[in-house]
């Protein structure tokens, strides 16, 4: 997911987005430490959107707290 898309998403869907693919993650991890995981790649990918969407509630935190400090 590009941060462009995160950032048309309203601060709700975004962190329900959060704690779906922390949770997809921890399955992920699971699967990686019984070797049953296909794509070992996804565990990057899934990392790298939350750490973007996290970026993105950040900033979207603080232009409601008057701009960047």
């Amino acid at each position: 997911m590009k941060a462009s898309e995160i950032r048309k998403l309203t601060r709700e869907e975004i962190e329900k987005k959060i704690k779906d693919s922390k949770s997809e993650l921890l399955d992920l991890r699971m699967k990686a430490a019984t070797g049953s995981l296909e794509k070992p790649s996804k565990l990057d990918a899934i990392k790298k959107d939350v750490a973007r969407m996290m970026t993105v509630l950040n900033e979207m935190k603080k232009e409601e707290q008057g701009g960047n400090k």
